[in-house]
């Protein structure tokens, strides 16, 4: 348990592990636990893989950290690997999701200083996370992560997600606009997919104003979805791409990437992070790519994906506690009619670890690495557990 010298930040469940190996969790009194969180979205390629493992080790006994104030070769490997995957031309190291979206968000507003505008404005989406930063949390939709924390940061503009209309609004009314920011999907707003014209006229709808399209992947990228980047599988650039979580496998590493006249806004002294892009954080996220890249992770997130959703779809049809079950790749969302959080607990009586987000969605983010028998294993345990719930029978799941 947490004790009181630990800031009051996270309502942390009773349970503490020891270890992990791929898809599983050990606690402290030994038993196991099926991970379909994978530490939101972070172990993609699960527990204690060997590959990151041994790139951790062996960069461990040479070096850790290297000032940005000289050439870093990891971070230049890194770089050059990373802006291949993603199509994109330079990119900005750092040590979070947030810390990626803050980059994004300093970029799109020096851009539109350089065009002129004295107080530039970032399109943002409803039901949106973007970090807890609190320009990052300024720029999220969600009221509860913002109470208490105002005055919060101006010039972010709201739109209501997958809205064309709202967005040629304000495209007519507001000559400030710089860029848009939003997720193609929406992880923690519930598992919310853009659909594809949507993207489509959201890009078209930059390159007509000159804005930046500025895609947080932070949750969705490194194969998590059925392809490197969730923006690869619409058939669109982003001027400008954040990643983070499974970049790394554990070992905090975030990226900003950016494409055509986006790469050129920064210059020294315009952004900087003492940790971003250290030796370590870098070797770790180079095993990363290439064991996705030679083990075809993506493909396999997509083909498991897609047998999960069946199969979940077979087993809810015509379930009146079921509102929606949706997904891409191996981020997949089950829309329950009414506030489900008990069911967070309640999984871990059978051995599973799940997240609940969005008060009704149960969110699952399993590794990429998991077998045929691994996911059927999770799709017929949270079967069972969400049909005894759903009859009421919360106490003792069988």
């Amino acid at each position: 348990m947490a004790g009181p010298t630990l800031m009051n930040t996270y309502g942390r469940l009773p349970i503490a592990f020891t270890h992990g190996e791929g898809c599983w969790l050990y606690d402290t009194q030994g038993n196991r636990y099926f991970d379909s969180v994978t530490g939101i979205a972070v172990c993609g390629l699960g527990h204690a893989h060997p590959a990151v493992s041994e790139a951790v080790c062996n960069q461990s006994k040479k070096l850790l950290h290297c000032s940005n104030l000289y050439q870093v070769p990891l971070q230049q490997q890194l770089g050059d690997l990373l802006c291949q995957v993603a199509g994109m031309d330079s990119v900005f190291f750092c040590n979070s999701g947030a810390e990626a979206n803050e980059a994004a968000i300093k970029l799109a507003r020096l851009y539109g200083k350089k065009k002129g505008i004295e107080s530039p404005s970032i399109i943002v989406m409803e039901h949106s996370f973007h970090g807890r930063t609190l320009a990052t949390l300024s720029a999220t939709g969600n009221r509860k992560v913002q109470a208490g924390f105002e005055p919060l940061v101006s010039g972010f503009v709201r739109a209501p997600y997958n809205d064309m209309k709202t967005l040629e609004n304000i495209a007519r009314a507001n000559n400030n606009v710089v860029a848009v920011l939003m997720e193609p999907i929406q992880g923690e707003g519930g598992v919310n997919i853009a659909p594809v014209e949507y993207l489509h006229a959201v890009r078209k709808l930059c390159d007509a104003k000159g804005w930046l399209l500025m895609l947080d992947e932070v949750q969705t990228g490194n194969g998590r979805t059925g392809a490197y980047f969730a923006y690869q599988d619409y058939g669109i650039a982003p001027d400008v791409v954040t990643t983070a979580k499974g970049l790394g496998n554990g070992v905090p590493i975030g990226a900003c990437l950016a494409k055509g006249v986006a790469s050129e806004v920064f210059h020294p002294g315009s952004h900087g992070s003492t940790f971003g892009g250290n030796p370590l954080a870098c070797a770790a996220a180079m095993a990363v790519i290439k064991t996705i890249q030679s083990n075809n992770l993506t493909e396999r997130a997509r083909s498991l994906g897609e047998q999960i959703l069946s199969k979940l779809k077979q087993e809810f049809s015509g379930a009146e506690y079921i509102k929606d079950i949706r997904g891409k790749g191996l981020m997949i969302g089950i829309e329950m009619t009414e506030p489900c959080p008990e069911l967070v607990p309640l999984a871990q009586t059978v051995g599973l670890l799940i997240n609940v987000t969005s008060d009704r969605v149960i969110r699952l983010l399993p590794a990429l690495t998991m077998t045929d028998v691994e996911a059927e294993h999770l799709v017929t345990t949270l079967v069972r557990l969400i049909k005894l719930y759903a009859a009421d029978d919360r106490k003792k799941p069988r």
